[in-house]
């Protein structure tokens, strides 16, 4: 994981995902994970996972946009 993450998340955010990944995994799986444990999988989840969930939203940004510009030039004169 020596990768340089370039998604910047505030301090408040990543505390929140954090508490939310050990609050998964006790309801889930009767885990208790600290916050280093849960900090790693947040880590590994934005280096690893991330960019496919953004590129797939650019994608499907980028075929909305150009379904709608043709709809614009439909009420050209």
């Amino acid at each position: 994981m020596g990768k340089k993450n370039p998604i910047k998340i505030s301090k408040e955010t990543r505390g929140d995902m954090i508490s939310s990944i050990k609050n998964h995994f006790e309801k889930e799986r009767e885990e208790e994970l600290g916050d280093l444990a849960a900090g790693l999988i947040l880590d590994f989840i934005i280096e690893e996972l991330a960019p496919e969930f953004y590129n797939q939203g650019v994608y499907d940004s980028y075929k909305y946009m150009n379904t709608h510009c043709e709809d614009l030039l439909a009420i050209l004169k």
